[in-house]
């Protein structure tokens, strides 16, 4: 089964461009011209999408260095206690929803930490794969196409975000904690 797949992750990318060229030319479309008229709309989308990239990353890493994530550990620190959750893993959780590169950091160093096998990590790794960067593309991709009214939006992703990281650790407690 192994070697089935790795053949079809080699080959599955060139078909697909093959099978794209022989439509292409099927139906006669300029296939190169409407290659480079998307490239150079992917160009112009990215530039119009840089300042909002910008501003995420400068907030991100303001939070960050401000100490207001030491802050909140320490109002936290009890309750998680409590409910048997590793401190180490409200870090990743308040992160999760501004930047994914911050919070692989972040389950990175619970990793080494606390080990592979930990309660923690694994905690860590469902968070993870439970929640989205909702702070992210609300600012980048509600910027590229213009959006400005994100109140419902916002308060859907962060609401998502919050039942994720509930049920992350709800599911985790029961196949992992012991």
């Amino acid at each position: 089964m192994r070697e089935v797949l790795t053949t079809v992750s080699i080959w599955i990318l060139p078909v697909i461009i093959t099978v794209i060229l022989i439509y292409g030319t099927y139906k006669k479309t300029p296939l190169y011209e409407t290659f480079c008229d998307g490239a150079k709309e992917g160009f112009w989308i990215s530039v119009k999408i840089l300042p909002y990239l910008v501003a995420i990353m400068v907030a991100v890493a303001m939070f960050r260095a401000s100490g207001a994530l030491d802050c909140i550990y320490n109002i936290f620190k009890a309750p998680l206690e409590a409910l048997k959750i590793p401190s180490d893993t409200l870090a990743l959780m308040i992160t999760r929803s501004l930047s994914g590169s911050a919070t692989l950091g972040i389950f990175s160093d619970i990793v080494n930490t606390h080990g592979a096998d930990s309660y923690a990590a694994k905690l860590s790794a469902v968070i993870t794969g439970s929640s989205e960067t909702t702070f992210y593309v609300i600012a980048v991709y509600f910027g590229a196409v213009g959006i400005t009214k994100l109140r419902h939006a916002l308060l859907t992703g962060i609401l998502a975000d919050i039942v994720g990281i509930i049920c992350a650790v709800l599911v985790s407690r029961f196949f992992f904690y012991s």
